[in-house]
């Protein structure tokens, strides 16, 4: 049996990161095939003695490099597409086939699956397990078939396989959010529906559907110049070509410029390191010299939930009080966020909107066509919780 973790302070990894390679040999020892599912996070807690704040955030690396896939109120399953030696059978077969309205695309005939559509994922974390629910209550009031596929780093097999077995569109979530692959550039020239989501590619012009990035991230600005703040900071990964990186970024800049206040370099941090995007329980080293640098900042707009995480972390430790005396705010709302030992106020990115109007351009695109690309945009709302110092109280 796999041996009870050691303490955190044990190793140089991250208590997570140990989690998450022993949840992998436990796999192997359980001898668990594709689809079955893993110990859930309160039975891996108790087996390895930690929390389950740690053994969610090691599920949620498995599933973010596609060892397992996570589906909101039904648990963590083992997923079939890190193995690259299935056949694309196996990696096309759906992951939920217990529901009623999802198909086996092996089995079934093209005439068969003429009241069928498909999703494409490359993986299933907590993010995108909510759009998969959330696409797949839309295709059943709309009297569909769902085929859900976790591609991996095999998207464009599965896409074209897909498209060969009949299904009548699918909806995709890039794995690279910078470019558009052959495939999906091939079955936009034969007219075949297709619908992304949650991206935007500047080198095709093809159905999508995404959320506003830009007025999310201005709002948050708006939200926090509201609450007397002014010396506010920014913090991101590589912009790196990737559209919402980049709106996010020109969110800020815009609402800073729009509300008559300058743009301080040093309180931009681009270049944030994504490898300790899950090692926020820990003290970055990046965040605390970009704090001790810029102490006169009051507010920070982070670019995801993680970066947050990390910098509410890195203060704490550093002994600058959250809110008192940094203001933080993220974006996405993850279901950590509500958990941080500083509950976080972030920027909202509506699953249930994005699937639902997903598969109601599809089925508007495979029913009806239309000459241009349609592109839409789903609003982002603000979650307040208690990262936040209202300066103006007092004055």
């Amino acid at each position: 049996m796999v041996e009870k973790q050691q303490s955190p302070s044990a190793g140089n990894k991250p208590l997570n990161v140990r989690i998450a390679e022993n949840v992998k040999a436990l796999i192997e020892e359980l001898g668990l095939r594709p689809h079955e599912p893993v110990p859930s996070e309160g039975e891996l807690a108790k087996l390895f003695g930690v929390s389950k704040m740690t053994t969610k955030l090691a599920l949620e690396r498995l599933a973010s490099e596609g060892i397992v896939y996570r589906m909101p109120r039904r648990g963590t399953f083992l997923s079939p597409y890190q193995d690259e030696s299935l056949p694309l059978e196996e990696a096309t077969k759906p992951v939920a086939a217990a529901e009623p309205n999802v198909g086996s695309a092996a089995k079934q005939t093209a005439s068969a699956r003429a009241d069928m559509i498909a999703i494409v994922v490359p993986n299933l974390d907590d993010y995108v397990s909510q759009i998969v629910v959330s696409v797949e209550a839309e295709a059943r009031a709309s009297g569909k078939g769902l085929q859900l596929v976790v591609a991996g780093a095999r998207e464009d097999e599965c896409l074209a396989e897909l498209a060969k077995s009949g299904v009548e569109g699918i909806i995709f979530y890039p794995r690279d959010p910078k470019t558009c692959s052959d495939q999906v550039l091939r079955l936009k020239l034969q007219a075949y529906p297709i619908v992304i989501i949650d991206r935007i590619f500047r080198d095709i012009q093809i159905d999508s559907v995404y959320h506003d990035h830009y007025t999310g991230t201005y709002n948050l600005v708006e939200y926090l110049l509201n609450k007397g703040h002014r010396n506010i900071g920014y913090i991101s990964s590589p912009i790196d070509g990737i559209t919402s990186r980049e709106e996010r970024y020109h969110g800020y800049i815009q609402a800073m410029l729009y509300n008559g206040l300058s743009v301080n370099q040093s309180y931009i941090m681009l270049d944030f390191n994504r490898e300790h995007e899950m090692r926020f329980l820990e003290r970055n080293e990046q965040h605390a010299a970009y704090l001790k640098l810029n102490p006169e900042i009051t507010a920070v707009v982070c670019a995801n939930d993680y970066f947050a995480a990390s910098l509410i972390h890195t203060a704490l430790l550093d002994g600058i009080a959250v809110p008192k005396d940094l203001s933080v705010v993220g974006f996405t709302d993850l279901a950590l966020s509500a958990l941080l030992s500083v509950p976080l106020t972030t920027a909202r990115q509506p699953t249930d909107q994005l699937g639902m109007r997903a598969v109601r351009l599809l089925l508007k695109r495979i029913h009806y066509g239309t000459a241009q690309p349609i592109s839409e945009q789903i609003p982002i709302d603000i979650v307040e919780r208690e990262s936040v110092q209202d300066l103006t109280l007092g004055r």
